[in-house]
């Protein structure tokens, strides 16, 4: 993923409400969201080249999300694969926090990462740039994208507006799971292709024409661009899992939406 804006332990119906856009590669093959072949209890995107994933959920109720962090124009050379992070998290039985901090001695192997990871009662943040660290996510909005935690991007200030709004909706209290036509306000916040001004733009060293490029939510492009746009709702019984998807210039490739019932949550 490249843009994550999430609310947390803020609203009585869903204590966890997340929307993301992933920006990769078109030509990288992908899988859509759906339940991981090798465990079942697993739903979410895959990564075809290394095997993990952005953004995944499982129905023992875990959801782990991972962005790349952006610092400069070279490309990365690391050993192992960021989206691991995710595949292993919702397959495990870790603690969010343990689990997080156990990645210290290991972090700086991965590609540059920010991540998050819910076990049922926590959400945690890991990071291994500039170094690593790790800590709770306190409740409330919160944004995360390819540079610090809750950094003010023009882009993670739209999203996160997008879903406070939306939580505020009569589409978020109706007692009826949210069908994908309840959830286009979230979606169509997530299709913005609005560049944001110069003097918003943050300077992660890749120029300021890409600056400019990869400024709004939605990125449009030939060769690189937003591949999906996912909206995920957690519930007290189930998961809401919707999914977007696209190809090149923003050409629309199908959507998906489904409501996984939770079980084996902690206090459940």
């Amino acid at each position: 993923m490249c843009l994550i804006a999430i609310a947390w332990d803020v609203h009585p119906r869903f204590p966890l409400a997340l929307i993301a856009n992933r920006d990769e590669a078109h030509a990288r093959p992908t899988a859509a969201a759906g339940f991981d072949p090798e465990v079942p209890e697993v739903y979410g995107g895959r990564d075809l080249v290394q095997g993990g994933s952005w953004l995944q959920v499982s129905t023992r109720g875990r959801l782990a999300a991972v962005t790349n962090v952006r610092a400069g124009i070279a490309g990365e050379t690391a050993p192992r694969s960021r989206g691991a992070l995710v595949r292993d998290f919702v397959r495990g039985e870790a603690r969010a926090g343990a689990s997080l901090s156990s990645l210290a001695p290991v972090a700086a192997e991965f590609g540059r990462f920010n991540m998050l990871a819910w076990d049922g009662d926590s959400l945690v943040f890991a990071s291994n740039h500039p170094s690593f660290a790790s800590h709770p996510v306190a409740p409330g909005l919160h944004a995360m994208s390819n540079g610090a935690f809750d950094a003010p991007w023009p882009k993670s200030t739209h999203a996160t507006r997008a879903l406070e709004a939306w939580l505020q909706s009569p589409e978020a209290t109706t007692a009826e799971a949210p069908g994908i036509a309840a959830l286009a306000p979230l979606l169509d916040a997530l299709a913005d292709t609005s560049v944001a001004p110069d003097a918003s733009l943050p300077d992660t060293g890749v120029g300021l024409e890409l600056e400019r490029a990869l400024s709004p939510p939605f990125v449009r492009g030939a060769v690189y661009g937003t591949r999906c746009s996912s909206v995920v709702l957690v519930g007290n019984d189930a998961i809401v899992f919707a999914e977007r998807r696209f190809g090149p210039d923003a050409t629309p490739l199908g959507e998906s939406l489904i409501s996984l019932p939770l079980a084996g949550l902690r206090g459940a």
